[in-house]
């Protein structure tokens, strides 16, 4: 390691200041080191890495730490290090060029590119001797057959600027069940029946298609759905990829049955877990679905969130070198910990002598029973079964808290806290907490306050008491739903307020005029080799499948037909996608079941407007939007107001007479 830093020790994001001490010259992407390759005429090197990232952290081992490798880099590169978390904006544009020349992509991204940025040459993780081969052999095409890597980059910024190019389509006239049947049929052959979640390895959670298919076979009541979403939230729950001690789901499992798992903890992915099991638990009224979701909770308050009441972004897969050694078990270890207990949980945890993740002769606690199995089978009651269960569950956190902890990235980002903070809404809602909602308000009202630009936008990112990035389509996507989802759990029309206030500053800032999809990068940002969309579906919703929702709500809630049309018109474009792969369209397809259902809006009037919330909260009704008040200017509830208890459930701008009790509206809903 070098004793001088590079410039990288001015960053505020920790996957960087990783690599502060390289030999490498690295630089952050900016003005300096895009002039510096422009002014020498040298070729950029852009490395794309992000802290959790356990392959990331491999190959600067290897090769970055190295002396060698570093000095070919420094000689023929300017090189820049990006953090994928804070600058999406960089990795979707060389990820896709990696995909273009690769046929796939991941982490860490290594791309070459001439000094206008545009890329010639890149793949994903090299081994040190193949690193120095490509570093010598792209460096060689640019000093001698110049032409040739021009030509190259042609090519490939014309496929960048042109992929994902979505046309307009004229609306469908009506959408009905068989345009969902189209879509999900062929989706269901992929099921894994036996395990949970689709047929292949690795496994990642992916929390928008299971909340997809809760929805579908709710409403459509589809077997196969129900049957499938319940198991692979089961299954996922009991196994390894869950942290049974204290709360919180791993990244994916790298096996088919969720048991060994990529042991990064990402507040993107817990975020929606949190909301997904919520809403698990309000469908089925599995007592494992809510344990979930509140451990999980306790997990983000404990372990993931800063004095200002926002949550890191991630905890490393890594502690002490070794991945995963944080989270694992020897038996005798075990055994010490939960002393007379030790023979019941061992079976219960599946701890054995020999250790069930076979690589690493240790043990992943994961289960394979429900705890009625397992108490019948061992002879005790339930009740007393659950108890030495919460009792060393709390021992085993303890003796674990005294281990090397995995690596934090303490930076937040506006996105990610934005699923957070609905998980919380909603499950304060679902499970009657207020705690939950006082967590979702102080992070919500502290990004209102503090991480916004002059302008009235958002920033992506704090840290340090500093924000500096200006913010992403998904920042302002993710947060105006977390808005919606807190006016739904207190009724201040404040949210909505500043929800529908971003909404517009998105239309203004981020619209095509040749697509109906918004621009991921803001018109007032920097400017890249290419502005992209963002449609797919993915481990997080797209950005644009986001908007269209929000959009679509807040043209209810406030009666504007210009949020509407638009709506639509994202919708009727990426519909002939949808069923060509629904995995990857997930949150377009939660969108065209509100279409084909519609949405109830239900109003709620009078002095008991909390009890009826409640009420309606013990009952599944994934496509609703809750109002309320006795003082509102909402369209819906404006003429609305009274002392007495009314309730008025209205689809598709039409509202039946009020009814006084809620058993009544749901007859109007069902």
């Amino acid at each position: 390691m070098n004793t001088e830093p590079n410039s990288l020790i001015k960053a505020s994001s920790p996957y960087l200041l990783q690599h502060a001490y390289n030999p490498v010259n690295w630089y952050e992407w900016g003005a300096e080191a895009l002039q510096k390759a422009s002014a020498e005429n040298k070729l950029i090197l852009v490395s794309i890495g992000y802290s959790a990232c356990h392959w990331c952290h491999v190959m600067e081992r290897e090769s970055f730490e190295n002396h060698e490798v570093a000095e070919v880099m420094n000689r023929h590169f300017v090189c820049i290090k990006v953090d994928r978390e804070e600058r999406p904006d960089i990795d979707q544009i060389y990820m896709l060029a990696i995909q273009l020349m690769t046929g796939s992509g991941g982490w860490p991204l290594n791309c070459i590119c001439l000094p206008d940025q545009r890329p010639i040459y890149g793949g994903t993780y090299f081994r040190k001797a193949d690193w120095v081969n490509v570093l010598e052999s792209v460096a060689a095409m640019w000093a001698n057959e110049p032409d040739k890597a021009i030509a190259y980059a042609d090519r490939l910024t014309d496929g960048i600027q042109n992929a994902e190019k979505i046309i307009p389509q004229i609306k469908v006239d009506e959408y009905t069940k068989a345009h969902l049947t189209a879509i999900t049929e062929p989706w269901k052959r992929y099921f894994d029946m036996a395990e949970g979640g689709y047929n292949r390895a690795p496994k990642f959670p992916l929390p928008n298609n299971w909340q997809f298919m809760l929805r579908y076979s709710h409403l459509m009541q589809d077997d196969a759905t129900h049957v499938s979403a319940l198991l692979t939230l089961e299954k996922m729950a009991m196994g390894g990829i869950y942290d049974h001690v204290a709360g919180g789901f791993s990244r994916y499992s790298v096996d088919g049955d969720w048991h060994v798992p990529h042991f990064e903890k990402m507040l993107y992915d817990n975020g929606q877990l949190i909301s997904l099991y919520a809403e698990a638990y309000q469908y089925s009224r599995s007592l494992l679905f809510k344990e979930v979701a509140e451990e999980s909770i306790e997990w983000l308050e404990r372990e993931m969130m800063s004095p200002e009441g926002l949550f890191y972004a991630a905890l490393d897969a890594d502690s002490e070198g070794v991945e995963g050694k944080f989270y694992v078990w020897d038996k005798p270890d075990f055994e010490a910990v939960l002393g007379d207990d030790a023979d019941l949980l061992s079976d219960y945890f599946n701890v054995t002598d020999e250790g069930n993740w076979e690589e690493e002769q240790t043990n992943i606690l994961l289960r394979k029973f429900t705890e009625e199995e397992y108490a019948e089978v061992k002879g005790i009651s339930v009740v007393e079964l659950l108890q030495k269960i919460k009792t060393a569950k709390i021992k085993l956190l303890q003796e674990r808290s005294k281990r090397i902890r995995p690596g934090l990235d303490d930076k937040c980002l506006t996105a990610w806290n934005a699923m957070a903070i609905k998980g919380l809404a909603e499950s304060a809602e679902i499970f009657d907490h207020p705690h939950y909602y006082e967590m979702a308000k102080k992070a919500a009202s502290f990004i209102l306050a503090h991480v916004n630009t002059a302008d009235g936008g958002l920033y992506r990112n704090f840290k340090n008491d500093k924000a500096s990035i200006p913010g992403f389509l998904d920042d302002y996507a993710f947060f105006i739903e977390a808005l919606i989802a807190l006016y739904e759990a207190d009724f201040d029309e404040n949210w909505l307020k500043e929800a529908k206030r971003l909404c517009d500053y998105v239309l203004l800032n981020f619209e095509d005029e040749h697509s109906p999809m918004l621009f991921y990068t803001s018109a007032a940002g920097e400017t890249l080799i290419a502005r992209k969309h963002e449609i797919m579906d993915n481990v997080v919703p797209a950005s644009n499948s986001v908007m269209a929702q929000n959009l679509h709500k807040l043209g209810l809630l406030f009666d504007e037909d210009v949020y509407s049309i638009k709506a639509e018109e994202m919708l009727a474009a990426v519909l002939p996608q949808i069923k060509t792969y629904g995995s990857a369209y997930s949150n377009w397809a939660i969108q065209l079941l509100n279409q084909v259902f519609g949405i109830n809006e239900i109003a709620l009037t009078g002095a008991a407007v909390k009890k009826q919330k409640s009420a309606f909260n013990a009952h599944y009704i994934p496509n609703k939007i809750t109002l309320g008040g006795t003082k509102s200017q909402l369209p819906l509830l404006k003429d609305k107001q009274s002392i007495e208890t009314k309730i008025y459930i209205c689809r598709n701008k039409v509202c039946q007479l009020p009814v006084a009790t809620v058993d009544e509206a749901l007859k109007l809903i069902n």
